[in-house]
């Protein structure tokens, strides 16, 4: 979960911004690593921007084990959470580079990697959970996890992320509720065009730094799903949790194109193997972990709310009638929601 200006800009394959000197030593440690003869023990990194106890980071590490037990100690994953390597643009950036393996990272952060993720950030898109995992499990998410190889990045899987919604230090009950708000977003022009069009002012800050700008009070309020706002201990500053659920943005399992063309046939089928595991342990995880932590914000003095979504989804309308002049995207966006 992870800036960006509003201006709409051509998008392009980034240069990492990390001090040349780490990027340096993790490119000279991938190249190590590719250099291994197949019968040596083959490590991948992975790094994501999550703490250690939400599900996303369990799921993360159920795959690493797989992968160990899969390949009889063959290949194994070291983990990096909480941004040790950088914010999940920076990861991204190094995945480019085969400095890092693999990454998890937000669609929305993904989108100015692979363009077509942007579909995925668009507001009621989805109509519920089981219309979201049909999507993504079918020919249209396999679409989009295939698209983003001409930037050197595989997509190996989609993550649930729950549905995101906005908090502050006042209810949001309608789209007036936020007129002059500024309201955190991640990195994604999809994101700053939805709050925006809801009448707040969209502020991109990377969410290593979020807790501390509530608490300043440099933004008034963020959006995000149950179990984030509840590891991240946003809910210590920000006592009202508006469940409108604007959008379902799921996180990307991405792989270095560079590392991955480096396996042997044998290797990347044992990768395989452990990403599928990791995808269905993590959806039940996410599960629990979603109905836990609504009942522990409000234990923790968080006030809950449930509006009218419709004054929501009439607001962002716009945002799709500005797709019809790609036919590309336009068809991409009513396979989604003509998806059964």
């Amino acid at each position: 979960m992870a800036g960006s200006d509003s201006q709409r800009t051509k998008i392009s394959i980034p240069i990492a911004r990390k001090p040349w000197g780490m990027i340096a030593m993790l490119c000279l440690s991938g190249f190590l690593i590719s250099c291994q003869t197949k019968t040596a023990n083959k490590t991948i990194k992975l790094a994501h921007g999550l703490p250690t106890t939400h599900p996303v980071h369990l799921a993360i590490e159920h795959m690493a084990a797989q992968l160990e037990a899969i390949s009889l100690g063959a290949m194994r994953m070291e983990v990096y959470p909480s941004e040790q390597l950088g914010t999940e643009r920076q990861c991204l950036e190094l995945l480019q580079l085969g400095a890092v393996g693999m990454t998890k990272v937000s669609a929305s952060v993904m989108e100015n990697f692979s363009p077509k993720m942007k579909a995925l950030s668009l507001p009621y898109i989805f109509r519920d959970t089981a219309h979201f995992h049909r999507t993504l499990d079918g020919p249209v998410g396999e679409q989009l996890l295939a698209a983003s190889s001409k930037y050197l990045l595989k997509g190996m899987a989609f993550y649930d992320a729950g549905s995101r919604s906005f908090y502050g230090d006042k209810p949001i009950m309608h789209p007036d509720d936020l007129d002059g708000l500024k309201i955190r977003v991640q990195e994604s022009q999809t994101a700053i065009d939805l709050v925006n069009n809801l009448g707040g002012k969209a502020t991109p800050i990377s969410w290593g730094e979020l807790y501390s700008a509530l608490q300043q009070g440099t933004v008034d309020g963020a959006e995000n799903n149950p179990p984030s706002l509840y590891q991240s201990r946003h809910y210590e500053v920000c006592k009202h949790y508006s469940l409108n659920e604007h959008t379902m943005v799921p996180d990307v399992l991405v792989m270095s194109l560079k590392v991955w063309n480096k396996l042997s046939d044998q290797e990347q089928n044992w990768v395989q193997a452990a990403v599928r595991s990791s995808v269905q342990f993590q959806r039940m995880a996410w599960q629990k972990s979603e109905a836990e932590t609504l009942i522990a914000l409000e234990e923790g003095g968080v006030s809950i709310y449930r509006p009218d979504k419709t004054p929501f989804s009439t607001k962002v309308e716009p945002m799709y009638a500005a797709y019809q002049q790609d036919e590309e995207m336009y068809r991409l966006i009513q396979a989604i929601r003509n998806q059964p």
